[in-house]
C-alpha cells in the first residue's frame, strides 16, 4: 500500500514520475518482499503485449484499482 502511495503521489523517481503515470491497473499480492521484487524484474522484461495480456485479464476496462486495494 505504501508504495502505491509513493508512486501516485510521484514521490520515487523513475519510470512512473518521469511518464506522469499515476493509475493502478494490474497488481499481484506476495506474502514476502523478495518473491514479489523478483517478480517485479521478471515482467519488466515482458513485451507490452504481454503485459496487455495480463492486465486484460484481470482488469479489461484499466480502471484505476487503486481505491480497490486501499478500502
Amino acid at each position: 500500500m505504501r508504495r502505491i502511495w509513493e508512486h501516485k503521489n510521484k514521490l520515487c523517481k523513475g519510470f512512473t514520475a518521469r511518464y506522469n503515470l499515476n493509475k493502478l491497473v494490474y497488481y499481484e499480492i506476495y506474502d514476502d518482499e523478495i518473491t514479489a521484487i523478483a517478480r517485479e524484474k521478471t515482467l519488466k522484461h515482458y513485451k507490452r503485449e504481454e503485459k496487455a495480456a495480463l492486465i486484460n485479464g484481470m482488469n479489461k476496462s484499466w480502471n484505476d484499482l487503486y481505491g480497490v486495494l486501499c478500502k
